[in-house]
Formats: structure tokens, sequence, C-alpha cells
């Protein structure tokens, strides 16, 4: 078996393969834009060929950014297309190529790799741990009334948004799409950076896609977009439904201006959002509480650190403090032991022979790394051992973000 990188002249059978390895055809001829594949970086995919000379196996990578906690941002690998075809499965195809990928990965100076699972079993062997989720909050229009907000200590906090909403199709407005989901990742701990070519080629899913859309623009009082909800409205159940794709705010305020709006639609039984942060405050405002009901709860961005000691420098810290972490990388073969000390919100981390306070998988790590995990649930689960008590409580009040990750960009 060989697993070989590819050229752009590869793309029409690394499409094939990887259709063929889901028991799919492509929707259209390779050749034509809008769709996933016009995104794909040829130079980061692989082949896994048969000695016949037959593919049986694809694995690509994007490169993005990512933003830790701390608001920094790292170039990371986003892995995709990973498909074995089902006649060569269970003969070690997946795991050379995520092996050589990885190796790959390094060769370029990255330390994370995140990806999102089709099925949850499959990635953790290869390092990889579930670091944010996601869910869908399903409101009935005629309990949508929102609460007036109750005096708040922060009172920019209970503020409605200054501005307006204007209605414009998805064909019309992809540089304010483009401008405003960018200004929205660099502050979102586990956002993902959109490249310009994935909005030009309209590759990925709505609204980076031409699929038609309308688009609920929110505009500042200066007229700049500070936020946009994508929709469209069709039949679920049995009732008028209208769907948010995506609701993408620079802040709270604007985000339930925008809510307000699309709850206000005539003519629907329904509003579904999707992609939104399980905590998210919108379900509280509500004057009924139960108008909003949580749905879809789902892992969606997985992180696989490469290098623990730069990955753990990078992102910020909220609490100073010390912590020895025991590290075991079983598929890589690699271990470590790491002393995490904190000051003033940035770490270093060097080799220690200290006791630990924590000994993890590197999966497990990747749970923890962005924040979205609290290490104390890890411990009783049974996933990671703490050394002594109040060890899980010390890595909780370390590893906690400033805000929960979140993670709504499809790859």
């Amino acid at each position: 078996m060989q697993i070989r990188s590819t050229t752009d002249e590869d793309l029409e059978v690394f499409v094939d393969t990887v259709h063929a390895a889901f028991g799919q055809f492509p929707e259209t001829p390779v050749g034509e834009g809008g769709r996933w594949w016009s995104a794909l970086e040829m130079d980061r995919a692989l082949l896994a060929v048969a000695p016949d000379g037959r593919p049986v196996g694809t694995a690509a990578a994007y490169s993005f950014e990512l933003t830790l906690p701390g608001q920094a941002r790292v170039p990371v690998a986003g892995v995709t297309s990973v498909g074995v075809l089902p006649s060569h499965r269970r003969q070690g195809v997946l795991s050379a190529m995520m092996r050589q990928q990885l190796t790959e990965v390094r060769d370029r100076g990255e330390f994370l790799s995140v990806l999102l699972a089709s099925e949850a079993p499959i990635y953790g062997r290869f390092g990889y741990g579930p670091a944010t989720s996601t869910a869908h909050l399903t409101v009935q229009r005629h309990k949508a009334a929102l609460a007036a907000p109750r005096a708040h200590s922060d009172a920019s906090a209970a503020a409605p948004a200054d501005g307006t909403v204007d209605v414009l199709r998805r064909a019309d407005c992809g540089a304010i799409l483009e401008e405003v989901y960018d200004r929205y990742r660099r502050a979102q701990p586990g956002a993902l950076s959109r490249p310009h070519h994935w909005w030009a080629r309209g590759a990925g899913a709505a609204p980076v896609s031409p699929a038609p859309r309308y688009v609920a623009v929110h505009r500042a009082a200066d007229g700049t977009p500070d936020g946009y909800a994508s929709y469209s409205l069709g039949q679920q159940d049995g009732r008028s439904t209208l769907t948010v794709d995506e609701t993408i705010a620079v802040d709270d305020a604007v985000f339930t201006a925008l809510a307000r709006f699309v709850l206000g639609h005539d003519l629907v039984s329904q509003v579904v959002f999707r992609h939104v942060p399980p905590e998210h405050p919108l379900r509280w405002q509500f004057a009924d509480l139960r108008a909003g009901e949580v749905g879809g709860h789902a892992d969606w961005l997985w992180v696989r650190l490469l290098d623990v000691p730069r990955a753990l420098t990078a992102r910020g810290w909220r609490t100073d403090g010390e912590l020895v972490l025991d590290v075991d990388d079983p598929f890589l073969g690699e271990h470590g032991r790491h002393l995490l000390t904190v000051r003033d919100g940035r770490a270093v981390c060097v080799p220690t022979d200290r006791r630990p306070d924590l000994s993890l998988d590197v999966r497990d790590l990747g749970s923890l790394y962005l924040g979205g995990t609290l290490p104390s649930t890890l411990v009783r689960a049974g996933h990671v051992r703490a050394h002594h008590p109040g060890a899980a409580l010390l890595a909780d009040a370390l590893f906690a973000a400033e805000r929960p990750p979140h993670c709504l960009h499809w790859f």
C-alpha cells in the first residue's frame, strides 16, 4: 500500500474516490464550482493506492486559523475528506494515512490539527478529542415573545442594539458576510477562519455556498454591518418553518436584535436556529422559558495537539497557577511530562520530573484545550487521573476560557 501526495491533476480521481468511500456520487461534474471540493488544497491531500494502482483511500487538510482563548489566532490543519473504500477497510489504510498526515502537518510547522468527526469512535485513537459542541434551538412563534431585560449591573449587556436590519439576497451580500464573519471569528474561541477563496468559490454549507438564502443584515448606528442571520423558509414536520443557517453577531445585543427580527417573520409557525452554542443566553430571554427547545446537541470541532508545549503557551489563561501534566500520545508513540506555569495570562511550559498533578491522553488534552470541557468532568468520567485532591479544581480554573468555545464552520 502506497500513501502519496496529490497534485491538481488528481482532483477528479480524489473526489470520485472519497464519494465512493461514502457510497455516494458527485452531485455535479468535478470541474464545476460551488461545491465543497472547489476549496480543496491538493498540495495537502493524500491518496492511498493499492498495489494494482487503484486509489482506495483519501485524506486532505485545509489551511485555517483557529482562535484560542485569549483571542490568539494560530494556523491549524483542518482535516477533511477522510475515507477508505469498503473493500479495503480494517487493513491499516486509515491509520497509515493519519500517521503520514500528522507527520506532514508537523513538517509545515503547525502544532494543532482539527476536524469534524463523521463517527465519534474513529478519531480518538488518532489523538483527537471533541473540544466544542453545538445545538439547535426550536422556537414556536406563538411563544416567541422576548422579555424586557431586568436590571443588570452591566448596563451594556441588557441594552438593545442600536441600528437597523435589512433583508438582502445571499447573492447580493457576499462581501458583507465575509467581513462580518471575519470580525466575529477573531474574537470567538474555537472559531475557524473562512479564507476568501471559500466565499469566492461558494465552497461549503450555506451561507458560504451559493444556495438561495435571504440574509438579515444588522447595521450599527453608523451603518457598519455587525451581524447577520442567513435563513430560508420551508416545511418541517408539516409546519411552516424558518430555518436560520447561522447567526453571526459581534455581541449579544446584535444577536438578540437579529433573533427578534426572524422571530417576527409572518406566515411562520416555528423558527429553528441552527448552530447555537448550547449555553447561549437566547433561551433565557424568552418570557416563557419553555419557548425555546434545545435539540440536536452534538460534538463539532475535534482538536489534536502535536506539540504540547507550543500549544499550551499559544493560548491565553485567566488564572495564575502551576500544573504538572503527564501526557501520553499512544498513536505517535510519544510521552511527556510538562510543567505549566501561568502568570498574568501567559504560560511557560517546560519538561519536568516533578510528580504529576494530572495524567491524561493527548486526546483528552485536546478536549480541554479550548476551555469547553472541564478537567474535573474527565476526571469523574475516568479519562483523566488526578493525583491529589484539588488537582482537578486547579485545572478547571486554569483551563477556563473567557467565553465558551464555539465553531460553526463546516468543512
